[in-house]
């Protein structure tokens, strides 16, 4: 896979113009992708109604890409460019985000998202080149905002051969409360078809092994995320979510039994983390909890 370092000004100039770039699309929140998030996630919640709220951070079940198969590119992800810049590197991530939820979406409801391009910047890092793009995105419906969100996408080169793998940095070991999660190919093939994510890395382990040299399927990013407010809703049932922060650390793998984590810090603060089967922090997160 040839790719090229946007390493130069004009390069780099290039892909700042995407900066400002917005769009605006249009959903209906349907019961369905609720029901089947429930099963994902081995849930016993009732069956879904209109008016029911949207469980925090199920709004990924929404608004979902939907290029053409002639439009993807060889990792099933859509090819490079549209709203989004079209960085020449081959591994592309969701590195984290920060979420404000001014008050629940409803079920039934028919939702509009804007989103913007931010920023995008570049850094080297131990495995070369990176790239980071931050989206916008403002969800609202007849009532105005509802959720506000930023999210952070990674793009890196692809691992040169012999190269050491970054140490790994141990995970915090004062959890109050914590859940051992079994990353099998079902769940991660059910979560990738819940939001119509080709992405190959997460269902392909040829591809994965052979062509992006990972050990196995690697666990989304937003499904870390979604498995630990899953966590806060099974440990604080009733309360709401206000905000929520999570950053990406290190990649979990389907080989491996993982845990989410929590611990209350006081005033509705949660301080909430992913740890990989060896002790090391894989996702770091924030929540602040609002009333029932």
């Amino acid at each position: 896979m040839s790719t090229t370092t946007p390493s130069s000004s004009t390069e780099l100039d290039h892909l700042r113009g995407w900066i400002g770039r917005s769009e605006s699309r249009r959903d209906l929140l349907t019961l369905q992708p609720v029901a089947a998030m429930s099963a994902t996630l081995d849930r016993e919640d009732p069956a879904p109604v209109a008016g029911d709220a949207l469980p925090p951070l199920w709004h990924w079940l929404y608004f979902l890409p939907l290029a053409p198969a002639r439009e993807i590119g060889e990792d099933g992800h859509p090819r490079r460019g549209g709203f989004l810049p079209p960085v020449p590197l081959p591994r592309r991530m969701w590195a984290g985000g920060r979420l404000q939820f001014h008050r629940p979406l409803r079920l039934g409801a028919t939702v509009e998202r804007h989103s913007r391009i931010l920023d995008v910047s570049t850094k080297s890092g131990r495995s070369g080149a990176l790239v980071f793009v931050t989206v916008e995105h403002s969800y609202g419906d007849a009532d105005g905002v509802a959720l506000t969100e930023q999210h952070d996408i990674v793009y890196r080169d692809a691992p040169q051969p012999g190269a050491p793998a970054p140490a790994p940095q141990a995970a915090p070991t004062d959890a109050q409360f914590e859940r051992v999660i079994v990353p099998d190919p079902v769940l991660l093939f059910r979560y990738s078809a819940l939001t119509f994510n080709g992405h190959r890395i997460h269902y392909d382990r040829s591809y994965v092994t052979e062509v992006e040299g990972y050990p196995g399927l690697i666990v989304h990013g937003p499904l870390i995320a979604t498995l630990l407010l899953d966590l806060v809703r099974r440990e604080r049932p009733g309360q709401s979510v206000r905000s929520f922060s999570f950053k990406a650390v290190r990649p979990i793998f389907d080989i491996h039994r993982f845990s989410v984590c929590g611990r209350d810090e006081g005033d509705g603060k949660l301080r909430l983390w992913a740890r990989d089967h060896e002790g090391a922090l894989a996702m770091q997160a924030q929540a602040e909890l609002g009333g029932a």
